[in-house]
């Protein structure tokens, strides 16, 4: 039995690299470390959920580590983010310093520039410091997009199927 291929589009991708071998940008994190691929179903809004639970990043203030879960979930409209240059984005906070609220609203504009996605939340889910928890929410919609009653609708159901951490 043969293999068969998608229809997804993946030449430009480069962060894979030829063989396997992965382009890693330690510059520190950008939305140039973001690659897409073409949505292949443009007209249907559907929700794209990706969790990245080993998030690190350093306090500006004191540079102990902050830990925590990033939680991305958009609607996409043309372009899908490609999942390994997802993980070297998040890679690239390690040595970051900024603070939480910050790299939560940091992370939306990026994504919103690669993707200019329909919807677009990013949940930072950190972990404890001091015996305190902080949750950082930031959201964007694409306000002129022809479907945004419908997308507004999924993006809404998602919300109240899938309410964890509160939002």
């Amino acid at each position: 039995m043969g293999t068969t291929k998608s229809q997804d589009k993946t030449n430009h991708l480069k962060t894979l690299g030829q063989g396997g071998q992965t382009e890693y940008q330690l510059e520190g994190p950008h939305s140039g470390i973001l690659e897409t691929f073409p949505n292949n179903f443009p007209g249907r809004p559907y929700i794209v959920n990706v969790e990245f639970p080993e998030y690190t990043s350093l306090c500006p203030m004191t540079g102990q580590p902050d830990f925590g879960t990033i939680i991305m979930e958009y609607v996409p409209d043309q372009r899908i983010v490609e999942s390994k240059s997802f993980k070297l984005y998040m890679f690239a906070y390690r040595n970051h310093q900024s603070f939480m609220e910050t790299i939560a609203n940091t992370m939306l504009d990026d994504f919103v520039k690669a993707l200019d996605p329909l919807w677009c939340r990013v949940k930072g889910l950190f972990s404890p410091r001091g015996a305190t928890t902080l949750h950082v929410f930031a959201e964007h919609f694409k306000v002129d997009a022809p479907n945004i009653a419908e997308v507004r609708s999924v993006v809404s159901e998602w919300k109240r199927e899938n309410n964890r951490h509160g939002a």
